[in-house]
């Protein structure tokens, strides 16, 4: 038997706990290359312990609902951004910290061309797209040391999309 987390969809409100929501929304900062590019800049904080940054490629399958959520992790030593390389939405599980093990989790999912930045330390679940390719660009902190955490849920969950 597992519990159930209903979908909501993903806003930089909601998810502002947790880290930060990667998109084009708002008003552009800059008009750059002879007016063909708006930047919309420093849409994330990056916060290592020590290292650099690094940008890496993940390719994940894609997932059905309903999706077990029997895991989460975190990164206590960096951020970790997540860009997706197609228009496809997917879904980001997060969690408070509640004494050294996840809280309650809430899932959401992002709107086509969003990504986003997990703050350091913050419990999440796995790379989780809905549609193939399941590629992203992944950015986070490349250096020495331990810098993930695993918490096993002894009863897993269920996400489900509230339709």
């Amino acid at each position: 038997m597992s519990r159930t987390i209903l979908i909501e969809p993903l806003t930089a409100k909601d998810f502002a706990p947790f880290g930060d929501v990667l998109d084009v929304s708002g008003t552009a900062d800059k008009i750059i290359n002879q007016g063909m590019c708006e930047r919309f800049h420093d849409r994330a904080l990056l916060d290592f312990a020590d290292g650099r940054a690094g940008i890496s490629l993940f390719s994940a399958q894609a997932r059905n609902f309903p999706i077990e959520l029997d895991m989460m992790e975190r990164h206590p030593e960096g951020s970790q951004a997540f860009v997706p390389m197609s228009f496809d939405p997917f879904v980001v599980v997060v969690a408070p910290d509640d004494n050294g093990a996840p809280g309650q989790p809430r899932a959401f999912i992002t709107a086509k061309g969003q990504g986003v930045n997990y703050h350091r330390n913050t419990w999440h679940g796995v790379l989780t797209p809905l549609h193939a390719p399941g590629l992203f660009a992944v950015i986070d902190r490349i250096g020495e040391g331990a810098n993930l955490q695993e918490h096993w849920f002894d009863m897993p969950y269920g996400i489900e999309t509230a339709t």
